[in-house]
């Protein structure tokens, strides 16, 4: 399945102690061409001052649904154990039709394990979370089935991780997109056990992008020719720079095929 090269930005809601500042990056990344804005799903910042401004993501993400007009938007990801599962489905699709149809449904086990001691969930294991999400992802997908009002859309399950026995499973089974940190070598062994995972479940593997962070140009032509077609520029408060979501969409416009007018 062929498809066009998209860039992404995470706006980390981390170290911008006036909300407006990240309202302004949400406009500012929209201008500039961004396909996707996503941010994360953490309730305490990951990098800097541990004690740093913060703000929680699914409320951030109604608020973007409003403010934009062309992106998708999503959280890069969700964490699977921190919400009722028919409860998130609930969520994402009202996030969904307040944007017209514009959200990507991000997700996976979590990992960060203060979020999990401050606000009382328990941390477990890596295979007790990915139990969970195994767990959730059925109940999920099924009320999303349910819900009246529907999605304006099918949403978009972007699942996180490269876990070879439980992730890439989960992937071929519910994911439109699977976002990963592999490099070249990784990716395209990845690939394979994914392939051999969709094969076993029954899916087409060829229907899921395939995405990672931005690693700057040099690496993103590789990447791009091992399949690879939505980057993500990850930036920071309180400044959000977007110099380099800029070269990433400069990259991304010499990439794609330039569409003629008049033509189908």
């Amino acid at each position: 399945m062929s498809r066009p090269v998209r860039i992404g930005v995470q706006l980390q809601p981390q170290h911008a102690p006036d909300y407006g500042l990240i309202r302004d990056a949400v406009l500012r990344a929209e201008d500039a061409g961004v396909d996707i804005v996503f941010n994360w799903d953490h309730f305490f910042p990951l990098t800097g001052d541990p004690a740093g401004a913060h703000f929680e993501c699914w409320t951030m993400l109604g608020a973007w649904a409003e403010q934009t007009e062309r992106v998708e938007l999503g959280a890069l990801v969700t964490g699977g154990g921190y919400r009722n599962p028919d409860l998130l489905a609930d969520m994402a699709r009202t996030v969904d039709n307040i944007s017209g149809g514009r959200l990507i449904l991000g997700i996976g086990a979590g990992w960060f394990e203060r979020d999990y001691d401050e606000y009382g969930y328990e941390f477990g294991t890596p295979g007790s979370r990915l139990n969970l999400l195994k767990d959730s992802m059925s109940r999920l997908t099924s009320r999303l089935a349910k819900l009246n009002p529907p999605p304006v859309r099918e949403i978009p399950i972007l699942i996180g991780g490269g876990g070879e026995r439980k992730t890439l499973r989960l992937v071929a089974e519910y994911a439109d997109i699977w976002h990963s940190f592999a490099d070249v070598s990784t990716l395209a062994h990845k690939n394979k056990v994914l392939a051999e995972h969709a094969a076993a479940a029954g899916t087409d593997e060829s229907r899921i992008e395939r995405s990672v962070q931005w690693q700057g140009r040099d690496e993103a032509k590789a990447l791009h020719d091992a399949g690879v077609t939505l980057f993500t520029v990850g930036v920071s408060g309180p400044t959000y720079d977007l110099t380099e979501v800029r070269r990433a969409i400069e990259w991304r416009d010499e990439v794609n095929p330039e569409v003629l007018e008049g033509l189908a």
